[in-house]
């Protein structure tokens, strides 16, 4: 209630600002960077290409996530981040543990997310944005957007800073070698310094080619790898009880020093594109993500008391790797017929991903008080043997997708996929090792059909099963790390998008979706306990309101609910873990007419409280955070230049943040930062 007396509090301020913003055109500003997409097809353009970039090397000054985006379903600019879903939850869950990732569209498994020195933009697709993907996937897409040199030289260079002490520095280039083919240079360093002055100080490099050996073909290999050498691990506190712990310490290191860790991140692949006919074109990525670690340690603090006295234990893992290689091939044929046009898609995707893990030492260091840093020495490590698993998956698919001007969209496909896990058990203590095997072959479909019922009114309904990961065993379980089989997903989702003006849309959706439930169970296994579904209803208006003032505003309602069998019904309750019922969130960015290259901007987000015990006896209270900031843009020696200061968690708001089922950690105080971006 608090937020949203909050975010209405904020609209009544803005109201008369947006009145004095709409009789006071702002002619000294620019306009935006990037112009919204039209709703309707241009049905004169070739068939569908991947999706540039929003801020590009040499534009990054003009980064602006509210006045860029469509919606307030989630979206990533450049360092700008808005919108009710992230990449690690989507209507209650993760797209990223369940595989469903695309680059430039393409299928990509990533054991590594794309840098910001591949990615510019990442963009989350829900309800109506999930058409034009040709096969959907249940909880939503996450898309990169990737950044291809361009035919002009340019270059980007950001300097930030915050008053934690974190030191931030990236460059980006673009060198046109000659009219076929074009490099693009990025660097990055970046020495940290975390709300519990935790280190994470790490140096990346990237390296993309654009070459175009004929027409109508265009080859984009990659390759980029960042560097952690120094990496604390952040302390999670597990209760002796199930009780919502005490206020917990922040801006305080919790050692020993020696809990750290060192790794390499690598991404490498190519894309292609080849439109050989008329109407016809290939696309193609092959994409290989890959994270190493030389060690990697669990921090925790178990059987915290009132009294802030508990134990603290340190896992440490020997090293670890994790690979994969995935890709899709697709060929699309168009058909125009009149205002109609019709998209035949044949696809396959496939990926081979090997992990190394388990073989942890478990390290019990004593009794400890958590406002009192801890300072044990570093024991010898006693490692055992560890684990191997490997999977293997392709899918084949048919996909149709058909746009009649000014009446609907229909999208269809049928897949089929083959999907095997090993998992290696070496023997040990005694016991026996062996081999699990995982097989599955599934028949998958999707459809979703939109109408327009009015030239401002479009309304959608669609279903699509899947075959997803489940992701890792978390840290703080006793098969820590481990890689869970797939499962099997189903989704239904409807919806509406209504323009209120040429420039504002409503878009409105229902969804109902429903996969198994996996979290602790007694024994401390990260395994399945039942059944989830979730039911929910989502909304976002995103626009200018004025030439002045742009908002994005989003909502989701959320009704999970938990089957399990009867013999567990006591210990496991009706929501999941990390269940939130609502979430609010509310931006504005406004430029103020007598200040040209000025502007001020808000965010203000509020989650209802969440679930954080398996049996649902404990739940994390809700909360609202409001960042304040402002930009002002500048030449500099001829370039665009652009300053931009902001204050996150303005008020200073304390809370929990939930690191698995009874695990916690204290959310970010405040924090001023700021940095500068030069174009050139």
């Amino acid at each position: 209630m608090k937020g949203q007396i909050v975010i209405a509090a904020t609209a009544l301020l803005l109201a008369p600002v947006a009145a004095v913003a709409q009789t006071q055109p702002n002619d000294s500003t620019p306009p935006p960077p990037a112009t919204p997409p039209t709703d309707e097809p241009d049905l004169s353009a070739p068939p569908a290409q991947p999706e540039s970039a929003v801020a590009a090397t040499g534009s990054r000054s003009a980064e602006n996530a509210v006045r860029q985006v469509g919606d307030a379903f989630g979206s990533t600019i450049g360092r700008e981040v808005i919108g009710i879903y992230n990449q690690m939850n989507v209507r209650g869950f993760s797209p990223i543990a369940a595989g469903n990732v695309r680059i430039d569209g393409l299928y990509f498994d990533p054991v590594v997310p794309p840098s910001t020195r591949l990615s510019r933009t990442t963009t989350i697709r829900v309800g109506l944005s999930a058409l034009g993907s040709p096969f959907p996937a249940p909880t939503g897409l996450v898309d990169f957007g990737f950044r291809r040199p361009g035919d002009t030289a340019a270059g980007s260079l950001l300097l930030a800073t915050d008053d934690w002490g974190t030191v931030n520095a990236e460059v980006d280039a673009v060198l046109p070698v000659d009219e076929r083919l074009s490099l693009g240079l990025g660097a990055s360093l970046r020495l940290e310094n975390g709300p519990d002055k935790t280190r994470d100080n790490n140096a990346g490099g990237t390296l993309i080619a654009r070459w175009t050996p004929s027409p109508g073909l265009t080859l984009v290999p990659f390759v980029s790898v960042v560097r952690q050498w120094l990496d604390d691990h952040r302390l999670s506190f597990q209760t002796a009880t199930e009780y919502l712990p005490p206020l917990l310490p922040r801006r305080q290191r919790f050692g020993p020093e020696w809990v750290n860790g060192q790794g390499l991140d690598i991404n490498t692949g190519v894309l292609a594109d080849w439109s050989f006919a008329p109407q016809w074109q290939l696309r193609a990525g092959l994409f290989r993500s890959t994270r190493l670690r030389d060690r990697q340690m669990t921090n925790l603090v178990r059987g915290l008391q009132p009294d802030r006295t508990g134990t603290q234990r340190v896992i440490v893992d020997p090293r670890l790797n994790f690979a994969a290689v995935s890709g899709e091939v697709r060929l699309t044929r168009q058909i125009d017929d009149g205002p109609r046009r019709h998209l035949i898609h044949v696809a396959v995707r496939g990926r081979s991903g090997d992990r190394r893990f388990g073989g942890s030492d478990i390290l019990e260091l004593g009794p400890v008080q958590i406002d009192t840093p801890s300072e044990v020495p570093e024991p010898v490590f006693n490692f055992s043997p560890q684990q191997f698993d490997d999977v293997k998956q392709v899918t084949g698919g048919i996909g149709y997708e058909g746009r009649w001007l000014g009446v609907g969209e229909l999208a269809a496909g049928l897949q089929w996929t083959d999907y095997k896990k090993r998992i290696d058990l070496p023997a040990s203590n005694g016991t026996v090792g062996g081999v699990q095997a995982t097989d599955d072959k599934l028949l998958l479909y999707n459809i979703t059909v939109a109408a327009n019922i009015t030239s401002r009114l479009v309304v959608y309904a669609g279903t699509v099963n899947g075959l997803e990961e489940s992701g890792v065993a978390p840290g703080n379980a006793a098969n820590r790390n481990e890689a869970l089989p797939a499962i099997r997903t189903r989704q239904i989702d409807a919806g509406l998008r209504l323009a209120l003006t040429d420039q504002i849309k409503l878009v409105a959706g229902v969804f109902d979706i429903s996969k198994p439930y996996f979290n602790l169970d007694a024994n401390n296994r990260f395994d399945v306990l039942g059944e989830v579904v979730n039911r929910g209803v989502e909304a976002s208006v995103a626009g200018p309101l004025t030439p002045t003032l742009s908002i994005v505003a989003g909502g989701v309602w959320l009704w999970p609910k938990v089957t399990v069998p009867a013999t567990a019904a006591g210990s496991i309750g009706e929501r999941p873990v990390g269940a939130i019922g609502q979430r609010f969130e509310f931006s504005a960015d406004w430029r103020p007419p007598f200040a040209a290259g000025l502007s001020f901007d808000t965010r203000i987000a509020y989650r209802s409280s969440e679930t954080a015990t398996v049996s649902n006896r404990v739940a994390i209270p809700a909360r609202t955070i409001v960042d304040l900031g402002g930009r002002y843009r500048f030449k500099l020696a001829g370039n665009n230049a652009l300053l931009r200061l902001q204050v996150t968690n303005l008020f200073d708001e304390q809370g929990y943040d939930l690191r698995g089922a009874g695990a916690y950690g204290p959310i970010p105080g405040r924090l001023v930062q700021a940095y500068v971006t030069l174009d050139f």
